[in-house]
């Protein structure tokens, strides 16, 4: 086996994972083993979210992808223009999560 195909993953992406999940609100977290991702989906005037995926992952690869999201917002903004983040004003206030029921 030449070195070139060492580096060749195969990835299998099921039909029902293709999909995705919708997610408009992300709760970071972590320990000093780990870091945990929840993705999670608030409706507009509802007070309650629901996680909807949490992804476990350890420090380096927790900085890899913060490496390959920062990359692909680069390119996003270079073909599609820059990102705008509204601003949270003393009207809308900060966000508040009061509880997070389940299990880490």
């Amino acid at each position: 086996m030449d070195n070139e195909n060492k580096n060749v993953i195969n990835i299998d992406l099921p039909e029902e994972i293709s999909e995705g999940v919708y997610s408009n609100m992300t709760i970071v977290s972590h320990s000093q083993g780990e870091f945990v991702i929840d993705f999670v989906r608030l409706m507009p005037a509802n007070k309650k979210a629901k996680v909807k995926s949490r992804i476990v992952m350890n420090p380096e690869n927790a900085k890899r992808t913060l490496a390959a999201l920062q990359d692909s917002i680069i390119k996003y903004e270079n073909q599609f223009g820059k990102i705008q983040l509204p601003e949270r004003n003393a009207a809308h206030g900060p966000l508040k999560i009061t509880s997070f029921k389940g299990e880490a």
